[in-house]
Parts: structure tokens; C-alpha cells; sequence
């Protein structure tokens, strides 16, 4: 199948996300005829996503979704034109997909890797081709619908599903994925640093939210971003430990990606991972974020706030409970920093994402609460920068979530 013929403005200075779609749903159609030559194929919905191209498709009846990278960056960088026009990005394409350190081989290398270790559940990979990553659904309730449902449980479901990652968490599991295969472009740090160099940064920050926000909501989220950016960028040096301590972290661990198809009392099943070495409290503090960024775009009321973000300091300190009263507060410190860019990073990349690309529910309601979210973010980092006690900057962030949840 020919991919040549897709652009309907090869010349135009950015990408439209029209043609980076229609390109997508051919690539992914002729990667589907190559793995499946004599099957009944049907392209389901598109699944919005501000990072790579998702959608479902059916082989023969059997439902798989489809995922697709172009140049291994986000839809929304791209779209901003950060790759170049679309005949270029096309260009590049067709090298990218056939490298073996293509984002999608990495991913289908990496869930191979934990079904083939046995140590850690995850979605089965159907095949892939092309540049297309094909895997089987998994059915069940996702952390995230848990912990809104059953909040009063949120320390248990918290604790159970990073229990999971114990054998992924220990030194020699850095032994089983070689450097070609780690996902780097997940780090929360690196992220953060690349979105807010000294460089481009700036422009980034004054274009935020000018297809997404009201003019007032706008000026307040940048302006505070900005205060907040400034703060990050001094605690990243001083808070983050060296590299010599990293391990294998699950990279991207967020309530949406832990299902439970068989029930709590089974083991769940992780999907979308992205393995790279760090810390554990990267994916302490990707839960944290995402389960109050989850808690902001719901607002279940104060109850059920109450009860979550009770859960989420049980959580950490049960993650804590072997460590000296030193390495204790470093830990601490180092999951709030890493909360907070990580909270920055997606936020930023919701606010930047141009008005033709849909995003999910949670991007949509979190654009909506933008000036909360900062605010929130603006007070919890003037604590951490004043380096006071960090308990109490600790209380103090968890007290701020409630806030934003209810």
C-alpha cells in the first residue's frame, strides 16, 4: 500500500493533523495486510492521545489496537511543526520506521521482554510491522476507575499495583534490557529539560494555551508557569540523585495503565510501558501525579478526595519505612520534584496542543481546571524551593491536592 499519495499540501509549513491521520490509518492498514495477507481487516475508532497515533482495529474479528510513532515524537510537537513540514516529516518517516531504535520497536521489544521474564503481567504483543506496534486489548476495571470507585481502599490499590514492580526495581533486571532498548524519552527530568531549555523554552511557555484557554485563564497560566519552570530548573540539580543510583523504573506507571481483568484478587496487567533507567521514585512520583492530575479532571467532591490522597500519603510512607530518617527526606524531596515536573510536562503539553487535535477526556478537563492545577503546582514548589521541613512541605502538597480534587 502506498503512502506517497497522502499529503494534500506537501509544501505547508507544518503538519496538519488531516493528513498526519490519513497517513497513520495507511500505514497501519498496510502493516496489517503484511502481518495478515488473506484477513477480513476493519479500522475502528481513532483513541485520541496527545503522544502517538492509537486506534482499534479488528483482524477477522479478533480486536487489536493499532499504535503508530511518527519520528518518535509526541502528535503535538509534531503538529507544531517541530520536525519540519509534512513532506519532510514524510520523508524521515519512511528511514525512521526501518531503524531498530524506533520508539514502536523499543515498545514491542520491551513488552516481549516482560512477558518472556514472567515477572510482570502485561498486554500481549500481536505483531508488528511497519512501524506499528499491534496489541490485544485487555479487559477490566483500570486503577484509575478503582480508586475513584473504591477511594477508602486507594493505600491498598496504590501499594498492590507498585508491588508489581518489585523484581522490575531491582539491579539485575537493568541486566535483561540492554541500552538499545530502554525508552529514555519518558524520563520526567529529561522531559522536563527539554521542554524548558534555555533556548526554546521561552517561546514555548508564551504560546501555551492560545488555542485552548479564555485570554484571562491564559495570561495567569503562563505567568505562574513561568515562576514555577524557574523554581524546577534550580531544585533539578540540587534535589535529583546521580545517575550511579538508577535502576530499571516502569517509566510511564499511570492509574490508566493498570487493569484488572480478572479482578483485584488477581495480579493486573500493565500496558504501554516505557522502561528506562531511574530510580523508583520516578514511578512513585508518575503515580502520585497522575492519580491527583486524575483527581483534578474527575472532582468526585471531598469525600472521595479525602479518602485518595489520604491513600497516597499511606502509599509513600510505606515506601519509606525502611529507610534512615536522611535518606528519608531525600526520597521525599526527590518524588515531589518529579510530581511536579511531571505535572508541568503533561499540563503544558495539553495546553500546547493544537485545537485540530482531540484530546482524551482527562486532557479536556484538565485544560479546563489550568489556572487550579498551577496554582497548585505554584505553591507546592515555592515550599520545596524554601527548603524547609520536608514533611511538612509533604503535608502541605497533599493538603493542596485534596483541594484541587474537591
Amino acid at each position: 500500500m502506498s503512502t506517497t499519495a497522502v499529503s494534500t499540501s506537501p509544501n505547508s509549513p507544518t503538519p496538519t493533523a488531516e493528513e498526519v491521520f490519513a497517513f497513520a490509518d495507511l500505514e497501519i492498514g498496510a502493516a496489517a495486510a503484511e502481518q495478515w495477507p488473506h484477513a477480513d481487516l476493519d479500522l475502528g475508532e481513532h483513541v485520541p492521545s496527545v503522544t502517538g497515533y492509537v486506534r482499534r482495529i479488528t483482524v477477522d474479528g479478533r480486536p487489536l489496537y493499532a499504535k503508530y510513532s511518527l519520528l518518535g515524537v509526541s502528535l503535538v510537537s509534531l503538529l507544531r511543526g517541530a520536525c519540519g513540514p509534512w513532506h519532510q516529516v514524510r520523508a524521515a518517516q519512511q528511514e525512521y520506521v526501518l531503524r531498530p531504535d524506533a520508539l514502536i520497536a523499543r515498545e514491542a521489544a520491551q513488552l516481549r521482554l516482560l512477558l518472556e521474564a514472567g515477572q510482570l503481567r502485561v498486554c500481549p504483543v500481536a505483531a508488528v510491522g511497519r512501524g506499528v506496534l499491534f496489541t490485544e486489548p485487555v479487559t477490566g476495571a483500570s486503577l484509575a476507575q478503582l480508586l475513584l470507585h473504591r477511594p477508602e481502599q486507594s493505600a491498598e490499590l496504590l501499594a498492590g499495583a507498585f508491588e508489581q514492580l518489585r523484581d522490575l526495581h531491582r539491579p539485575p533486571a537493568v541486566q535483561r534490557l540492554g541500552p538499545a532498548g530502554i525508552i529514555g524519552e519518558r524520563s520526567i527530568a529529561g522531559t522536563f529539560q527539554r521542554k524548558f531549555n534555555g533556548l526554546s523554552g521561552p517561546v514555548y511557555m508564551q504560546q501555551l494555551g492560545v488555542d485552548r484557554c479564555p485570554a484571562g485563564d491564559r495570561e495567569e497560566v503562563v505567568a505562574v508557569l513561568q515562576q514555577v519552570v524557574v523554581r524546577l530548573r534550580r531544585l533539578r540539580a540540587r534535589v535529583l540523585p546521580p545517575s550511579s543510583r538508577h535502576v530499571l523504573a516502569y517509566g510511564d506507571l499511570k492509574p490508566e495503565h493498570v487493569l484488572y481483568p480478572g479482578g483485584t484478587d488477581q495480579p493486573p496487567v500493565f500496558i504501554d510501558p516505557g522502561l528506562l533507567l531511574a530510580g523508583t521514585a520516578v514511578d512513585a512520583a508518575k503515580l502520585i501525579s497522575r492519580t491527583v492530575l486524575m483527581l483534578a479532571a474527575a472532582r468526585p467532591g471531598p469525600q472521595t478526595g479525602k479518602h485518595l490522597v489520604q491513600g497516597i500519603g499511606v502509599f509513600a510512607g510505606a515506601r519509606m519505612g525502611g529507610l534512615s530518617v536522611k535518606a528519608r527526606r531525600s526520597w521525599l524531596r526527590e518524588v515531589l520534584a518529579l510530581w511536579l515536573m511531571d505535572s508541568v510536562n503533561i499540563l503544558t503539553t495539553y495546553l500546547s496542543a493544537p485545537v485540530e487535535l482531540p484530546l482524551p477526556a482527562v486532557g479536556e478537563a484538565l485544560v479546563g481546571r489550568a489556572v487550579d492545577l498551577c496554582r497548585m503546582v505554584d505553591r507546592i514548589s515555592i515550599d520545596l524551593a524554601a527548603a524547609g521541613d520536608t514533611g511538612a512541605v509533604w503535608d502541605g502538597a497533599l493538603d493542596r491536592a485534596q483541594a484541587v480534587a474537591a
